[in-house]
C-alpha cells in the first residue's frame, strides 16, 4: 500500500527536451491498476464561454486541482497525485486508499460552486485496473521543464478512455453529494488581468492534438513537437506568458470574484485587504528585486504545455508561424494519424495555486474567447464529422 502511494513521488524527473524523452518509451511505467483515473467536467461549459463565464469556468477548473492538492496535503503531505489541467475541468490520477475522501472534498467544492457561480461542476471516477481490462494503456513519467517546473507526461488513451465513461455516468455518479462542508481553497488567487503576447503580431494558440493509435503516439507526437520547436521556438521562446506582459487586474470586482469562488460569502476584510495588496503589488513587482524574482518565476510556473495522451498546449506565434505548422498537422491528419482542434485569440488568462511566493506555486494558462474549450469543440466536430 505505501508503494502504491509514493509511485508518483518516485518517479525521477527526466531533465531533457520533450521530442527527445517521447523518443525513449523505456522512461515511461504503467499506473498501477488500483489507481483511479477522477474527472471533474463543467457542463454546459461552451454555453457559459458564449455567455461570457470564461473566466468563472476556468477557475471552477483551477479549483478542483487545488480541493485535490490541499486535501492530499490535510492527508498526508508526502502523497504526490499527477493532474491535468483542461480549461473547463480537470483530469486526476489518485491512489485507491485516498479516493474516497478525494471524491468527497471535490463534490462538496462542486456544491460550492453551483451556489456561488451557477455553474455545474460534475464528477467521476473509473478505476485503471478497468480502463486496461478495455486494452487502453497508462503509461507515466516526469518532464523537468526548466529549474521550477515539473509535470507529467502520459503515453497512452486511458484518461481518453475514461473521460468518455465517466462522462456517460456523470448523472448517476452525482445523485448523492455529502452535506456542505467548509472548503479548503487556500493558495486559490486570480490576480493577473488578460496578458497579451509580448509582440503585437502574435496571436495566442491553444492547441490541441489526439492519436488514436498508442503504438504511433510517441513517434507522432515527437513529429510535431520537434516542429513546434522549429517554427515558434523553445517553450521559453514561445511561451504566452512574458514577464513584461503580466499586469495585475486591481479592480475590485476581480477581487470580489475571487473571495466568493474562494470563501463563499462576503466578507469586507477580505475585499479590501486583497484590494490593498493588489494595489501596492503592481509597484512591487515592477521596482523590487525580489517583485521582478517573483514575476519571473511565474513566467517559468506557467504550465503551457501538457500531455495526458493527447497534445494540449497554449503557445505565441504569428500566423505565420501558425500557417507552417497546420502545414504538418494537415498533412498529419489527412493520413488518419491525429486529429486536431485549435482556437487562436488576442491574449491568455491564468488563474493561480500559491502554496508560497518563492518556488512552490503554479499558473494554469488558457487562451481567451473559448481556449482549450474552443479548441476541443473544433475536435469533437471533426470525429463526428468522421463518424458520419
Amino acid at each position: 500500500m505505501k508503494d502504491d502511494l509514493n509511485f508518483y513521488r518516485n518517479i525521477p524527473k527526466n531533465n531533457i527536451p520533450l521530442s527527445q524523452l517521447l523518443n525513449d518509451e523505456s522512461l515511461f511505467v504503467g499506473v498501477p491498476k488500483n489507481w483511479f483515473v477522477v474527472i471533474t467536467d463543467v457542463e454546459n461549459s461552451t454555453i457559459a464561454v458564449a455567455n461570457g463565464q470564461h473566466n468563472d469556468v476556468n477557475l471552477s477548473a483551477t479549483g478542483s486541482i487545488i480541493t485535490v492538492l490541499n486535501t492530499l496535503k490535510k492527508l498526508n503531505n508526502n502523497i504526490e497525485a499527477p493532474y491535468f489541467f483542461g480549461g473547463d475541468g480537470s483530469t486526476f490520477l489518485i491512489p485507491n486508499a485516498v479516493l474516497q475522501v478525494v471524491l468527497n472534498a471535490l463534490h462538496n467544492y462542486a456544491f460550492h460552486i453551483e451556489k456561488t457561480l451557477g455553474l455545474v461542476l460534475r464528477i467521476g471516477s473509473l478505476s485503471l485496473e478497468t480502463v486496461y481490462n478495455n486494452n487502453k494503456s497508462v503509461r507515466i513519467t516526469k518532464l523537468r521543464h526548466n529549474k521550477y517546473l515539473t509535470t507529467p507526461i502520459i503515453l497512452g488513451n486511458g484518461l481518453k478512455y475514461a473521460e468518455q465513461i465517466i462522462k456517460e455516468k456523470f448523472n448517476e455518479d452525482n445523485d448523492e453529494l455529502p452535506q456542505f462542508e467548509s472548503l479548503n481553497l487556500t493558495g486559490m488567487e486570480c490576480r493577473w488581468d488578460e496578458i497579451y503576447p509580448d509582440k503585437p503580431e502574435k496571436k495566442v494558440i491553444c492547441l490541441l492534438v489526439s492519436c488514436h493509435d498508442e503504438s504511433k503516439q510517441a513517434e507522432i507526437f515527437g513529429i510535431i513537437m520537434n516542429e513546434i520547436n522549429f517554427v515558434f521556438g523553445d517553450l521559453n521562446q514561445r511561451n504566452p506568458i512574458s514577464a513584461l506582459q503580466l499586469k495585475l487586474n486591481t479592480s475590485i470586482e476581480k477581487i470580489r470574484r475571487e473571495m466568493y469562488v474562494k470563501l463563499g460569502k462576503y466578507k469586507r476584510s477580505y475585499l479590501i485587504t486583497n484590494w490593498l495588496i493588489t494595489v501596492f503589488g503592481k509597484f512591487y513587482f515592477k521596482f523590487s528585486k525580489a517583485g521582478k524574482l517573483y514575476v519571473y518565476r511565474v513566467t517559468q510556473l506557467s504550465d503551457t504545455i501538457m500531455l495526458d495522451g493527447s497534445i494540449n498546449t497554449v503557445m505565441a506565434g504569428t500566423p505565420k508561424q501558425l500557417s507552417k505548422l497546420k502545414l504538418l498537422l494537415d498533412d498529419l491528419e489527412s493520413k488518419n494519424l491525429i486529429v486536431y482542434g485549435l482556437h487562436s485569440t488576442y491574449a491568455s488568462i491564468m488563474s493561480c495555486y500559491i502554496e508560497d511566493r518563492e518556488e512552490k506555486h503554479i499558473h494554469f494558462v488558457d487562451g481567451t474567447e473559448g481556449g482549450y474549450t474552443s479548441a476541443a469543440i473544433v475536435i469533437k466536430n471533426k470525429i463526428k464529422s468522421i463518424s458520419y
